[in-house]
């Protein structure tokens, strides 16, 4: 029996032909400028570790860090949760970060912030392992109001409706996370959340 499921494929596609551009690569590229900027401002003097979270982050970890002229270490991880028809649940490390976090100045950056549970067990992770500080970069930030009370972005690219957006890391089950832009899917393809 065959991996490739061929109705995924096909339902990423035809949500791909519908969706909306949301940021293009030009506005993607002065959202890595500004972001590329701030960190610099923050953290250029810190010796800081990038952190890298898998696979969203990938793609805005290579654009931000392009853009860095200041010595730093590159690290990920990869984390997830299992919440169900929960708000809670454990961080689940699929890999931890490779180099050691006590008195370090950690940048984490990631794709997309939407409810902030996965980005809140990931900062509470890295403040347990010693870390000096943590600053959170994230290349989009969705409006609503469904965000873990406290979590929050220090820097972010740009502010986004609140859809189920894929491009520039983020996925649509799957597939298009390469794209140089961010799109949105359609309404009637797909939920409000996710992302």
């Amino acid at each position: 029996m065959s991996g490739f499921d061929s109705e995924r494929y096909d339902e990423a596609r035809a949500v791909r032909a519908n969706a909306d551009c949301l940021i293009d690569a030009a506005e993607l590229d002065a959202c890595y400028d500004r972001m590329a900027e701030q960190i610099t401002a923050q953290l250029a003097d810190k010796a800081p570790i990038m952190m890298c979270v898998m696979f969203g982050g990938m793609h805005p970890t290579a654009e931000i860090t392009k853009r860095l002229d200041f010595a730093f270490e590159l690290d990920y991880l990869h984390a997830t949760r299992y919440r169900g028809e929960t708000s809670g649940g454990e961080l689940v490390w699929k890999v931890s970060p490779g180099l050691r976090l006590d008195g370090r100045h950690v940048c984490i950056i990631d794709d997309i912030l939407d409810e902030g549970h996965t980005l809140e067990a990931i900062i509470n992770a890295i403040e347990a392992q010693g870390a000096a500080s943590v600053t959170t970069a994230m290349l989009l930030r969705k409006n609503h109001d469904r965000c873990t009370p406290g979590v929050h972005a220090d820097i972010v690219g740009a502010e986004i409706e609140d859809r189920y957006v894929f491009g520039a890391g983020m996925d649509y089950k799957g597939y298009f996370r390469q794209l140089p832009a961010v799109y949105a899917v359609d309404g009637d393809q797909h939920p409000k959340h996710g992302g």
